[in-house]
Parts: C-alpha cells; structure tokens; sequence
C-alpha cells in the first residue's frame, strides 16, 4: 500500500513540526554526548522565521492591527522577510520590507519571488540600519502600515514558547539536558528556554552570539554593540557565548561534507558552541536550531569560491 501524504488547507499549514535531527559530528571525540537539531529549514518558508513571522501576522489580525488597506512592513536580514512575503501572499496582504543591500543574492530573489517590494538600508549600518530606516518609514505614514516589529513583538517569543519548545520536549521525551541557540531577534532562544526551564529548571541553556561586532555570521547580533531586541530576556539564559566566524563556517561546511545537512553560517555558530560544550560535559542530550538551510548562502562564498 502506498505510504499517505500529508494534506494541507494552505502553505501556513505547513509551518512548525519539523523534524528533529542527530547531529553525529562530534559523536567520536564525545561518545557519551547526544546531539540533535531542529531541521527548521523544513518549514515550507525555509527557515525557523516562519514561526515567528505567522504568529505576528495572526496576532495583528485577531488584535485589528492588520487589515485587508495595510501594507505589513519591517527590517529583516533576509529569513524573517522570506517568511512575511510567503505568509502574506498565502493570506493577500502586501508587504514590504527593509533589507542591507548586501543580504545574499537568494534572499533577494525569494523576497522578490513572492511579490514584496524591498528598500534598501546601508550595508555597513547592518541590521540596526535596516530598523532605524523601517521606523522612519512607518513615522512618516503610520496609518499605511502594519509593523509588527519583530524585535520588540511578544508574539515572536510566543511563536517559540508555544511551538518550538513543546516538539523539542515531544521529541527527545523530555530527556534535555542542554539547549543551544543563537541570537538575532533573540526570540527564538528565549520563548524556546522559557518553556524548557519550566519543564525542568536544571536544563541549561546557551546563547551565541557574533563575538566581535564585526563578524560574518549573518541573521546573528552582537548585542553589546547592537540595538538590543526589547523581547530579550537574559535572565533565561545560564550562559552566553561569543562564537567566532571562521570557525562557523568550518564546521558548517563540515557538516555539510559529513552527514549532508547544507546548513548556514549561524548553524555552524551553533555547532561551535556545542563543540566547546562537549569538552566540558561530556555526557548529555543537547538540542540546537539550525534556522535554515545553506542553499540561501551558495552566492556568499561559505561553501566555495564567490
């Protein structure tokens, strides 16, 4: 008998579940740790940021923020703005959004592909350039917009405690004893280690982040030199690590060439934070993110020449 197919209403249908993956890379060195990974690029959006992006859109909707004469607009480094363009062409909103201008060429094209209409901040300002710019546009026409802010919004925390949070404790039978994730808008490390410190406050959980303000980890914030997200809550965190970049993206490409996960430059930050806590522990069941997958990178040179 044939195996049966899922059956969905809608694409947004589609968001959350993912799988949760064993990650064998440091499995030699580190026999008595066990590591898996959310596979958030199996969102049909691609990235963890759908989550996120569809509990915002549906807060607005069910608050009266967002409505049929309202464009959705904010700053995003690419995933998040993927995830608003696909959401809102499945449910007939416009969008538009702020990007740096040196995102990767695929984040460009799949914005685009969904018919959202970008601006472009200033590369060397960041991120915090593209939310300085989204604050301006919304200021001068605030009736025009719904912005959900992302770095501010509950619902993005939400999105995590809610979803993310429960698989993971689903998935590994509540056996956790580490979790790990990076930071960029913060909301999936926090409303992720909320829910999990409620379930067993003796899970310990890691942030990582960018250790220099200058760095290549894209969709990753050094907060002490970044406009800090208003929903971060560093009381939720045991630990946060600074990972550097070319180290990421060794072991991302490693990852990549070993167990066939193509994943991004954040995921390799990730797996360095969980490499350096290996050597500590020892023993354990740690659960990451990887947000996405590394085919929205080939143009950025992390897996070969540019």
């Amino acid at each position: 008998m044939a195996a049966q197919r899922t059956v969905s209403a809608g694409i947004i249908g589609l968001i959350g579940n993912t799988p949760l993956l064993r990650v064998r890379l440091f499995e030699r060195d580190f026999p008595g740790l066990e590591v898996y990974a959310k596979a958030e690029w199996f969102n049909p959006g691609g990235s963890v940021k759908d989550r996120a992006a569809l509990f915002m859109i549906e807060d607005g909707e069910r608050s009266g923020a967002l409505t049929r004469k309202k464009t959705i607009i904010d700053s995003t480094s690419g995933n998040t703005g993927i995830a608003y363009s696909m959401v809102g062409a499945a449910k007939g909103y416009r969008v538009k959004l702020v990007m740096p201008s040196n995102v990767s060429a695929e984040r460009k094209a799949l914005v685009t592909a969904y018919g959202a209409e970008i601006v472009y901040s200033d590369a060397l300002e960041g991120s915090d350039g593209a939310i300085t710019l989204v604050r301006e546009i919304v200021a001068k026409n605030a009736d025009l917009y719904f912005y959900p802010d992302q770095y501010s919004n509950p619902a993005n925390v939400r999105a995590h405690y809610e979803g993310t949070a429960v698989e993971i404790l689903a998935q590994t039978s509540g056996h956790i004893t580490h979790f790990v994730a990076g930071l960029g808008t913060t909301g999936t490390f926090v409303g992720t280690s909320r829910r999990l410190k409620e379930h067993d406050a003796s899970i310990r959980t890691i942030a990582v982040q960018p250790e220099e303000s200058f760095h290549g980890l894209e969709g990753l914030k050094h907060l002490p030199t970044a406009i800090v997200p208003k929903i971060w809550d560093p009381s939720v965190a045991d630990e946060i690590w600074g990972s550097p970049t070319e180290p990421a993206y060794d072991l991302a490409r490693a990852v990549a060439r070993t167990e066939g996960l193509l994943v991004g430059h954040s995921s390799g930050a990730v797996l360095w934070a969980v490499r350096r806590l290996a050597e500590s522990v020892r023993e354990g069941v740690v659960v990451t993110v990887f947000p996405d997958s590394g085919d929205r990178y080939l143009s950025t040179g992390l897996y070969g020449n540019r």
